[in-house]
């Protein structure tokens, strides 16, 4: 868990600075972080990081843009110490991923006091504000966490009365923002800043689902809009589960970036599956995989020893880059990894 008195000194620094930076990653658990930060604290600049894992250019872009006298960076798995290095201000990182050696930042993550604790950002980021729950049962739910305080939701009828997570994520209301905060983030970076200005001014759910108010209505058919190339691709995934224990899906640059989301709809479909969905992007092949039951970073440093590719991630969720030349032989090392695994079950 990240302590109490951890907590108060994040909100030591949110209330000291001035003129604050906030970096947040590009999905549903990075965006409810920031969305419970910013209502809070109105003087945040938010800018959301897209991209693999080592892309830092964008820090060192938005950093010279905004002089900021405190960087927060929220629910970004790697930050390299080059980085942190070249920022001459504080760095407060709060994240939950696998836990990672940085000097010079103020690192705040569950797993350094206990390391099966992986509560998600926007979990954290309740915590630190105490408002906006609806926001945050976005974020915690959509990253596969039921919290301790879901009997306090003052919207439960939103979880369909489920009591699993993959039920509400897929079968509930609750679901549905799940997936309408994860689609505003698709786009172009006008387009993205224009959605989340505008959740921003939301001020419970209804607005969106039942599109009460304009800024309502425009989110809700901007997420109808992804939703029906989301729906196309999810179909055309389907029709490649086999006998194999791997669900493979390959899906070309011209379409949005929709892999990780379909991955974990294909991984609640087909809970028996290794589920690989990559989607080609430039030079490389952008991967996401999720299984119920192999250890995906385990499997990551195995597959990917020798090759041009990088990732990581949670237990039964990761994202990986790997070079369009290598990609099969990638795939080849996971058939490998999984029969060995396979081999040692039996």
């Amino acid at each position: 868990m990240i302590k109490e008195e951890e907590l108060d000194e994040i909100r030591s620094y949110l209330k000291k600075a001035e003129n604050p930076l906030v970096f947040f990653d590009d999905d549903h658990d990075g965006l409810c972080s920031y969305i419970l930060l910013k209502k809070n604290y109105d003087k945040i600049h938010g800018v959301v990081v897209k991209g693999g894992m080592k892309d830092v250019e964008i820090y060192y872009r938005k950093v010279e843009e905004y002089k900021p006298d405190f960087i927060f960076v929220l629910d970004r798995a790697e930050i390299s110490q080059e980085l942190i290095d070249a920022v001459n201000v504080p760095l407060i990182w709060i994240d939950h991923h696998p836990v990672l050696n940085r000097k010079g930042a103020k690192y705040f993550n569950p797993r350094i006091h206990d390391r099966n604790d992986n509560r998600p950002v926007s979990y954290w980021c309740y915590k630190i504000v105490n408002n906006n729950l609806w926001i945050a049962m976005v974020g915690i739910i959509g990253d596969y966490h039921l919290p301790e305080f879901t009997n306090e939701f003052e919207y439960k009828e939103l979880l369909n009365n489920h009591q699993k997570v993959e039920d509400i994520l897929y079968d509930s209301k609750l679901g549905v923002l799940v997936k309408l905060f994860n689609f505003i983030l698709k786009g172009t970076t006008t387009e993205v800043g224009k959605n989340i200005n505008m959740l921003l001014n939301i001020e419970n759910p209804y607005e969106i689902l039942e599109q009460k108010s304009p800024k309502g209505k425009f989110l809700f058919n901007y997420y109808k809009k992804i939703n029906k190339e989301y729906e196309k691709l999810l179909n055309d995934a389907k029709k490649n589960v086999s006998a194999e224990k791997i669900l493979l899906f390959v899906y070309p640059d011209n379409k949005l970036s929709l892999s990780s989301s379909i991955s974990c709809e294909l991984k609640y479909l087909f809970s028996d599956k290794l589920v690989i969905v990559a989607r080609q992007k430039d030079d490389y092949m952008a991967i996401s995989l999720r299984s119920s039951d192999i250890i995906l970073p385990d499997l990551l440093k195995k597959c990917l020893g020798g090759l041009d590719g990088y990732g990581g991630g949670h237990d039964r969720a990761v994202g990986a880059s790997v070079n369009r030349g290598d990609f099969m032989k990638f795939i080849n090392n996971v058939r490998e990894y999984v029969k060995e695994q396979e081999r040692l079950l039996f």
